[in-house]
């Protein structure tokens, strides 16, 4: 028992290393899993205490474990059961297909990246390009929500910066959980975007097997009283005005709805901006009539440099006013009718982002020149009379005049080539209309 044995080097590296990793893997990694969720806790229960919302268990739950609670419910393994019938596979390939749609929508929420990291990106990333301002905004009602509730933000779609200006804006409120397009699902963009809490979904998926699995996690997330955000008109404005409320998340939502047990309260919230970064892009995707987009990544990239090196050589200037309004709340508990119809829901939750979308320089400007050439002195006194026909909405006025909110608007348009002035008179480019009538059509509404 005590005689030596004597093994090959490679043999003897190979066994120790065996028992490393089973070390690790019994002792080692468990023991810090454990140290670490604690610190995590502690952490989490410090950062409730200065948010109006806490930060909700669902959300703190291991991601494997949503995933399995996901898959096996009895709705999703019925799903899983069709799905290999009709499509003549056996029922773990359909299982398994289930759960790589179950490992891409379900988020990986993590409150240091959210709140550290992504906070911080945003407000820092907001205020670098935009002058932020906050618009109407109905803080006593906001502060009565139960605290019980689910709160869904609901916000018109202009620009891919609405996601970081909202998280900015709301971040004293609670950590909101985006639902996100395909756009955003490239690595390693897709692995930041799943640590702050949202998750994907393939809007144009007709695999009643995905719908199943998505359905069932906003359900899961909604009974959870996860804080969310979606955007009603499903996608980026191509023209600038407010789109066709579309029901899919809406009717998932209501679907299984218990309000005796939560409640569930939606915000409207309305933004615009004197510029949108992809207004080039939206437009011409716009005219072609199809939603493809001509946004390679070397061009956004090419587009970051540039910024870049104007900062750098001191010549970068924000790009205007971006405004956010929250509205009035509405509680489905309290508006029943409306938990039982997603479409009338979706129509009303639109009208209320339509009336608290804000009023700034550049589109009231845009608006009023696509009326026809004008003088200044016509332009100063048309906008005078706009704002005077806009008693309810809220409009930002730099400096909170009127003559300078006109000369801002208008030396906008014309640093970026889409109104020229001659010999007194001011006109749109005619090949830069549409760009004009994208912003004026952000507020053409109101009128």
């Amino acid at each position: 028992m005590t005689a030596p044995v004597t093994l090959p080097l490679w043999l003897f590296a190979l066994i120790f290393a065996f028992a490393a990793v089973s070390f690790a893997t019994h002792f080692l990694f468990p023991s810090v899993r454990w140290f670490l969720r604690r610190r995590l806790e502690k952490a989490v229960a410090r950062l409730n205490e200065r948010l109006e919302r806490p930060i909700e268990p669902f959300r703190l739950l291991r991601r494997y474990d949503l995933i399995q609670r996901l898959l096996y419910h009895p709705e999703v393994t019925q799903a899983i059961v069709e799905y290999a019938a009709k499509n003549g596979v056996r029922e773990d390939v359909a299982f398994e297909k289930a759960r790589r749609y179950a490992r891409e929508i379900v988020p990986s929420f993590s409150a240091f990246t959210y709140f550290g990291l992504g906070l911080r990106g945003a407000r820092w990333l907001s205020n670098t390009l935009y002058r932020v301002r906050l618009g109407h905004h109905e803080a006593d009602a906001l502060s009565t929500i139960d605290p019980e509730a689910t709160v869904i933000f609901v916000m018109n779609h202009r620009s891919n910066m609405d996601y970081v200006l909202v998280t900015h804006l709301a971040a004293n409120r609670s950590a909101l959980s985006y639902a996100v397009g395909e756009w955003a699902q490239v690595w390693p963009l897709s692995q930041l975007i799943r640590a702050m809490g949202a998750y994907f979904i393939r809007r144009k998926s007709r695999d009643a097997l995905y719908r199943k699995v998505l359905r069932r996690y906003v359900q899961m997330a909604t009974s959870g009283g996860v804080t969310q955000a979606i955007f009603p008109e499903g996608g980026l404005s191509l023209d600038g005005a407010l789109a066709e409320p579309k029901v899919g998340l809406l009717s998932y939502i209501l679907d299984d709805l218990d309000l005796a047990a939560r409640d569930v309260v939606f915000v409207p919230v309305g933004l615009n901006y004197d510029r949108v970064l992809e207004d080039k892009v939206l437009t011409k995707a716009g005219q072609s009539g199809t939603r493809r987009f001509d946004a390679s990544v070397s061009r956004v990239i090419r587009g970051v440099f540039h910024q870049f090196w104007l900062r750098m050589t001191g010549r970068f200037h924000r790009f205007g006013y971006a405004a956010v309004s929250f509205g009035a709340p509405l509680s489905l508990r309290a508006n029943v009718p409306l938990a039982g119809d997603a479409t009338d829901l979706a129509r009303d939750l639109m009208s209320r982002i339509a009336r608290i979308v804000p009023v700034l320089p550049v589109p009231l400007v845009a608006y009023l020149l696509m009326r026809g050439p004008q003088s200044r002195a016509d332009l100063a006194a048309a906008f005078s009379a706009a704002l005077d026909a806009l008693p309810d909405a809220h409009v930002h006025l730099p400096r909170n005049s009127r003559e300078y909110a006109v000369e801002v608007g208008l030396r906008a348009l014309i640093e970026r080539g889409i109104v020229h002035e001659q010999d007194g008179r001011l006109a749109i480019v005619p090949d830069q209309a549409a760009l004009a009538n994208y912003y004026a059509r952000s507020i053409e509404h109101l009128f």
